[in-house]
């Protein structure tokens, strides 16, 4: 049986569950390497983590509405809801994936 996933709508998106999900660090992570990726499954991403903390990661960031997840065959496929996240938040995304390199570069040196 194929999984499915909920993916809230746009009017179900609230700001502070959302950027609750985004203060965590490996999340934050996880939302700048696929917005340069544009589509990753979890293994893409695991980067030496455990793959079932990867997959509680992609589970939060998808309950809050930050991502979109797609089955294909045995793939996980997520994506980032940015034209959906903009349009509920204006500036919001942008912003943070612009300061991004900035706060990587000071934390993991």
């Amino acid at each position: 049986m194929a999984t499915l996933y909920h993916h809230p709508a746009p009017e179900e998106v609230a700001l502070l569950p959302l950027l609750r999900a985004i203060a965590d660090p490996v999340r934050l992570g996880i939302i700048y390497h696929l917005y340069n990726l544009g589509e990753a499954n979890c293994t893409t991403l695991l980067r030496g983590r455990p793959k079932s903390s990867m997959s509680h990661h992609f589970q939060v960031l998808r309950e809050v509405g930050i991502l979109h997840t797609r089955v294909e065959g045995v793939q996980h496929r997520n994506t980032l809801r940015l034209t959906m996240l903009e349009e509920r938040f204006p500036g919001l995304m942008s912003s943070i994936l612009r300061a991004y390199p900035a706060y990587e570069e000071e934390t993991l040196g």
